[in-house]
């Protein structure tokens, strides 16, 4: 299930959080012999402005107010956790595949590898980067590693936040990473490929899967000219031409919560462009067979949209146990 390296990872979390652009979600989770219980959720609208996702600049604008929306959303899961798996989002984070024909059999031999690899294309100087990775496929070509870069700062700025509440980030990942956890984890394995889309207020990201490997990712962010519509056809003739694609088992569209009546419209235009594109039924994404919700909580799917990737972040944490990832 848990198969994407976090950008940071520390401890086990039971409360997971995500800060948005739109909202700062939180939700407690228990655990009752091995099976996972979402026992509480809240979410805060943010003023616009005030948290904008960026790669290369600062994203939190007004600090006083993503902290107001957490420490409310807090007081209404009735919690002040120490510790937390917080999901940031995907924007945050440049992801990039590299493959090696041979595999250092060092830990330290490996990262320095990868980020040797990666000084060519990152978009800022690697000695300023939070570098993750995670084994990918296995091909005769070599293994492959999947690998998400971000500014250390940027990364610091979402940490200090949670600490400036009392909660330490144990756990520090992308949105669409921990949906595609919790897909994994809510349904059974299979070989086959799978396509999903997570449409957010401000960005989209599409994600290919061969099993539980990802084999392709890419972000649609504010600041492009292309459509959602173009990033699906895109999406398709490259799998189509590139990664001998023999046809999708599945695509599953998810939105995080937060988005208004615009993002509302945007989700069905993906689904008519998915459904269009690739003739094959859109499903939703139901994280419900991974974290079974307690009675007090009733599920729209726009709730199961916004549980999605903390369900996912807590479970892999607890699949993981003490920290096992990469994060340099």
């Amino acid at each position: 299930m848990s198969i994407l390296s976090s950008l940071r990872r520390q401890s086990v979390p039971t409360v997971a959080v995500e800060l948005a652009a739109t909202h700062v979600s939180v939700a407690v989770f228990e655990f009752r012999a091995a099976k996972a219980f979402v026992d509480s959720y809240a979410t805060e609208p943010l003023p616009e402005g005030a948290l904008v996702p960026s790669l290369t600049a600062a994203n939190i604008h007004d600090r006083a107010a993503v902290k107001a929306a957490l420490e409310q959303a807090f007081e209404r899961v009735g919690t002040r956790p120490r510790r937390i798996g917080l999901v940031v989002p995907d924007l945050v984070a440049k992801v990039s595949f590299v493959r090696f024909e041979q595999v250092p059999a060092r830990a330290q031999d490996l990262d320095q590898l990868v980020r040797w690899q990666l000084k060519k294309t990152a978009p800022f100087p690697i000695e300023d980067a939070q570098v993750s990775f995670t084994p990918g496929l296995h091909a005769p070509e070599g293994q492959e590693f999947i690998v998400s870069v971000a500014r250390r700062n940027i990364i610091d700025e979402y940490e200090a936040l949670c600490s400036e509440v009392g909660a330490h980030a144990g756990i520090v990942d992308l949105v669409t990473f921990n949906v595609i956890n919790a897909v994994l984890a809510a349904l059974p394995a299979k070989p086959a490929d799978w396509l999903l889309v997570n449409v957010t207020a401000d960005y989209a990201s599409i994600a290919l899967l061969r099993g539980e490997h990802l084999i392709f990712f890419r972000n649609r962010g504010p600041d492009t000219d292309d459509t959602l519509t173009d990033l699906v056809h895109q999406t398709a003739m490259y799998y189509e031409d590139r990664l001998s694609g023999a046809g999708l088992e599945r695509v599953m569209l998810t939105g995080g919560g937060g988005g208004g009546t615009r993002h509302t419209a945007e989700l069905r235009q993906a689904r008519r462009s998915l459904e269009e594109r690739l003739a094959r039924p859109v499903e939703t994404v139901d994280p419900r067979g991974a974290a079974s919700l307690t009675n007090r909580i009733s599920a729209s799917q726009e709730l199961l949209d916004a549980l999605a990737p903390l369900v996912g972040v807590v479970l892999r944490g607890h699949e993981a146990g003490v920290e096992t990832g990469t994060t340099n």
